[in-house]
């Protein structure tokens, strides 16, 4: 079961600081319902404090899998990310896996023009053409690579338009954009590899759906924003 942990929490957060802050100056808050196999197990939820020249977004996420009423796998995390003049300047996250704890501590580098990452796996320099990873911010999907909100590390990633489609969340219609995002490395263990269905609300930017299969059928849910 450890080999499927660390693709289930990199797929718990999803991606940014190609920024998008500004596409977002008037929510104040999204909401997200996590799913396992059909069930409720936990949330996602962003909160965005906005300022004149930027805006601060936490993160809280908190799911547990249980098998035959035994945790087999949880997760409590918080996050919080600065953007200013519509540039990521900061990224922090703590996060417990079952009783593990992991950590990122990231920086922009004014002189150096490029993120700086300590992180529980990562410690060193990121282009700030990657995304930190969560679901709050539609530029995951034009990125050519992530840092795990988890750990840090970086990966690259490939996105695919597949079209448009209609789906019903919470008793309302919506016509969508729907993308495949992977990993491009092919030959990365399974794992590993990232797999992502994405369904994007093309008229506010907002991600109303994603999924993906790794120990059964999972699915985050845009449930609310304002």
């Amino acid at each position: 079961m450890n080999k499927y942990i660390y693709i289930l929490i990199l797929i718990i957060f999803g991606f940014n600081s190609y920024s998008s802050a500004d596409s977002y100056k008037d929510i104040k808050k999204i909401e997200m319902e996590v799913l396992r196999n059909g069930e409720i197990i936990g949330y996602s939820n962003y909160f965005f404090d906005q300022s004149d020249n930027g805006v601060t977004i936490k993160n809280y996420t908190k799911f547990k899998v249980e098998l035959f009423g035994i945790s087999v796998f949880s997760i409590s995390s918080e996050t919080t990310e600065t953007y200013v003049n519509d540039e990521l300047i900061y990224f922090k996250s703590n996060t417990f896996q079952n009783d593990k704890e992991k950590y990122v501590n990231l920086n922009y580098d004014q002189s150096l023009k490029k993120l700086i990452v300590d992180g529980s796996s990562y410690k060193g320099e990121a282009s700030t053409d990657c995304i930190v990873g969560n679901w709050w911010n539609h530029k995951i999907l034009k990125a050519n690579c992530q840092i795990s909100p988890l750990s840090g590390s970086i990966k690259d990633q490939i996105v695919t338009f597949l079209g448009k489609e209609n789906i019903s969340l919470y008793g309302k219609n919506y016509l969508v954009h729907h993308y495949k995002l992977k990993s491009k490395d092919e030959n990365m263990p399974d794992n590993k590899k990232l797999d992502f269905d994405i369904w994007l609300n093309s008229e506010n930017n907002l991600i109303l759906k994603v999924a993906y299969s790794k120990m059964g059928d999972w699915e985050y849910r845009l449930k609310n924003f304002e």
